[in-house]
């Protein structure tokens, strides 16, 4: 039994790889993203408040899919550091300063990271759609599932 636990880190491998693998790609599409966003600002300067908030929309979505490549990078090393060259985190640079200690702390910093990736995507829901019912229903769900995030994270210490 002991064998095909030790076996069954090649498992935590592939989902090293496969993490590791979508980040990179996440930051390659956000260079190219802000590459061309800034390329089209100094072509096409905006000139009315809706150019404007289409150039905020854009500018949040980056931003989102940069923090989902950040969170994506944060799970890779984790796992990485965590099951295939387990060390104590006051050893590792990278899981000292995050404070992940285990497993556990690894799924609380993702629940916090989510949570700005949603407040994120509400932002750019209410700049495109403005002040709406369906602006309200949206926050009001986010709201919930935030709630029940920081609330199931605190239960988890």
């Amino acid at each position: 039994m002991e064998k095909l636990f030790q076996s069954s880190r090649f498992a935590v491998v592939v989902a090293v790889i496969v993490t590791a693998v979508s980040a990179a790609l996440l930051y390659l599409v956000s260079i190219n993203l802000l590459f061309n966003t800034v390329v089209g600002v100094f072509m096409n300067v905006p000139e009315t408040t809706d150019q404007g908030k289409n150039l905020v929309v854009t500018l949040l979505k980056l931003l989102d899919i940069t923090l989902i490549a950040i969170t994506l990078h944060l799970v890779a090393v984790s796992l990485f550091r965590l099951f295939i060259t387990p060390i104590k985190a006051t050893e590792s640079t990278f899981l000292n300063i995050l404070n992940i200690k285990d497993f556990q702390d690894l799924k609380i910093t993702i629940i916090h990271v989510s949570v700005v990736v949603m407040t994120i995507l509400f932002l750019e829901h209410a700049v495109e759609q403005g002040a709406s019912l369906e602006s309200l229903y949206f926050g009001a769900g986010i709201a919930l599932v935030i709630w029940a995030s920081v609330y199931a994270s605190g239960k988890m210490h």
